[in-house]
């Protein structure tokens, strides 16, 4: 008889933990409690249409294509894709001023000298040096493995790779090292909204974030059908190998006998026993007894000071005029870092920030449709866990974000809305007080100190953005791989027959 694993939550860490266990023979039940699989990765209904209510690109395709290709799946085909030319394209409110950047290095470089001058231009072409060489150091020792701690770190880097981490990233703020290579402040704005990929302030998380420039410069991409076609396939790739996904089926306890989590038990009542389960929700929502008090001691706690970013997004149908949009368009004021002060020591919807655009119906310079579908996200305290802000900072927050696009040169005029606040996203992932991304990256330890695959209760594992190695699309799909392989290796011995390792996704390009 083969193993049987239960995963909670299908957001991408679970539907790859699902995939990952499913092909390697186990016998896999995945509850959700929506009615849809993908958790952040969603949609919503705005305008009589369906819009991505969360991630809007890919990027490190790789490790899906390792995913699907290790399933004898042809991942291009299961998800159609297309590469942007303009990553993103930039507004300052205070001069009107705009730069795009591009796929082609050598396009943004030109366009940095033309923005800032030469000077400029080749601070960033250093800059982008750097940004490899932090990203190649750090892929096999950090993204790709479960070392977890600094002795860890340092002894797969070894010295020499250690010197340069050192040298590259000085143990400094994301801010502080952008300040050191751009003299032009809107170039260190641009730059610095890489923290906020991790949900974290520039001011507060490590110089090391700066490798995020090097994952889009290796390809951005737009997925056909949006997003949440993504969290279909890997659904259907779990389903191919057997798995059983099982929606409107929230789970309330984790089960535990003997210092072992044994199953879970639904709202429903219903108990499924289990050789191992995979939670793929918040690690928080298990550390604060949520799941059970037998469970808590499996994870260490969140502190509310030390959450992610949560946001303010709407979701929107609308006509557009002035600025042409792209896929990608941020737009920044003048005064960045009171935006950060304002989300993370005033705890309030900031007064001054930048704010995001994604044009879901256009690449590049895509001419706009009568009505265009849009996301458009303001950066926001992760409170929900005090209550939802007032209305009326709500609707202040919306004027402001209106004013700022249309003193960038961008008017819109919004048919239909949907709304997600704060509040609204901690209803949706408990216990994260509306944390968009699993505890901030600030300090330089911070990335290290995430939960892991295994959890102390043995048993019990984890996957998602909350943990090992990270946020972010990828880095979640990496963590449900990774929570896959961990049991097949403690479970070995009461599988029918010796496996080899999982193949394709943690390591294979």
């Amino acid at each position: 008889m083969s193993a049987r694993a239960v995963v909670v939550g299908s957001g991408v860490g679970g539907l790859a933990a699902a995939v990952g266990l499913a092909r390697e023979g186990f016998a896999v039940t995945v509850l959700e409690k929506e009615a849809a699989p993908g958790g952040k990765m969603r949609r919503v209904r705005a305008g009589g249409t369906f819009l991505d209510a969360g991630p809007t690109v890919l990027t490190m395709p790789w490790v899906f294509r390792g995913m699907f290709e290790a399933s004898g799946v042809d991942f291009d085909h299961a998800v159609p894709t297309e590469p942007l030319t303009v990553l993103a394209r930039h507004r300052w409110a205070e001069d009107g001023s705009g730069l795009d950047l591009f796929a082609d290095s050598a396009r943004s470089e030109e366009a940095i000298g033309d923005f800032a001058g030469a000077a400029e231009a080749r601070a960033f072409r250093a800059f982008k040096a750097d940004a490899k060489r932090l990203y190649d150091l750090l892929e096999g020792p950090f993204i790709l493995s479960d070392r977890r701690s600094v002795p860890d770190m340092i002894g797969a880097l070894g010295f020499g790779g250690l010197q340069e981490l050192v040298k590259l990233g000085r143990a400094e703020s994301l801010w502080k090292a952008l300040s050191r290579r751009f003299a032009d402040p809107r170039l260190r704005q641009l730059f610095a909204r890489y923290a906020t990929y991790t949900g974290s302030s520039p001011f507060l998380a490590p110089a090391t974030l700066m490798l995020i420039a090097e994952v889009e410069m290796q390809g951005v991409r737009t997925v056909t059908g949006g997003m949440h076609a993504l969290a279909l396939a890997m659904a259907d790739l779990a389903r191919r190998h057997g798995a059983d996904i099982r929606f409107g089926a929230a789970v309330e306890e984790l089960i535990v006998r003997g210092g072992r989590c044994i199953g879970v038990k639904t709202a429903a009542g219903e108990e499924i026993a289990a050789d191992a389960v995979v939670f793929n929700g918040d690690a928080n929502a298990v550390a604060s007894g949520l799941l059970g008090r037998d469970a808590a001691r499996a994870v260490d706690p969140t502190a509310a000071a030390d959450r992610s970013l949560s946001a303010l997004v709407l979701c929107m149908t609308a006509r557009t005029s002035g600025m042409p949009l792209v896929h990608h368009n941020v737009f920044f004021d003048a005064d960045y870092r009171s935006e950060f002060d304002d989300v993370f020591k005033r705890r309030r919807m900031p007064r001054n920030g930048a704010v995001y655009v994604c044009a879901q119906d256009r690449a590049d310079d895509d001419a706009p449709r009568d009505v265009e579908r849009l996301l458009c996200l303001v950066n926001a305290p992760p409170e929900g866990n005090s209550g939802p802000f007032p209305p009326n900072e709500v609707r202040s927050c919306e004027d402001r974000l209106l004013t700022l696009l249309a003193r960038c040169g961008l008017t819109l005029e919004p048919t239909d809305v949907h709304r997600t606040t704060p509040e609204g996203f901690h209803r949706l992932f408990p216990a994260t007080g509306g944390a968009l991304y699993g505890p901030s990256s600030h300090g330089w330890t911070a990335s290290i100190g995430r939960a892991p695959a295994r959890s102390r209760l043995p048993g019990l594992y984890f996957a998602g953005g909350s943990v090992h190695p990270g946020a972010g699309v990828p880095m979640a799909t990496l963590s449900g791989l990774r929570a896959a392989s961990t049991v097949r290796a403690d479970l070995a011995s009461t599988l029918r027959s010796p496996r080899a390792a999982i193949s394709g996704g943690m390591s294979t390009r």
